[in-house]
């Protein structure tokens, strides 16, 4: 669990993290969906909120153009829990199981290199 981001929980706070590749994930409708990877993410205080977050491309990623490894990124995003892992179950269907929470950085804005 990202225990420095549990702190921040829905909360909306500018951050920075050092990019280091793209990746790919499979979508909902099964197609493939391109994602970046971020490591070292700080808070605007500098402190290590997680060691690395996976976000999907946006708009406002692509605005970016190619990035490269190492670029700095700095935006804005909303503090999220999240059950890790896909079951294919309502949350409903969780109580009688053992599940882990984690927490995401979400709706990724002001995205602006800072190199």
């Amino acid at each position: 669990m990202r225990k420095e981001l549990s702190k921040l929980n829905e909360l909306r706070k500018t951050f920075t993290g050092t990019f280091k590749r793209y990746g790919t994930k499979t979508n909902w409708h099964g197609f493939p969906e391109k994602t970046l990877l971020f490591v070292n993410v700080l808070d605007s205080n500098k402190k290590l909120v997680t060691d690395h977050i996976w976000f999907k491309i946006t708009k406002g990623f692509e605005k970016l153009g190619e990035l490269k490894d190492n670029d700095k990124i700095q935006f804005d995003a909303r503090v999220k829990s999240y059950i890790k892992g896909w079951h294919g179950r309502k949350a409903e269907e969780y109580e009688s199981e053992t599940y882990e929470e984690d927490y995401k950085l979400s709706f990724p804005t002001k995205i602006q290199k800072i190199n």
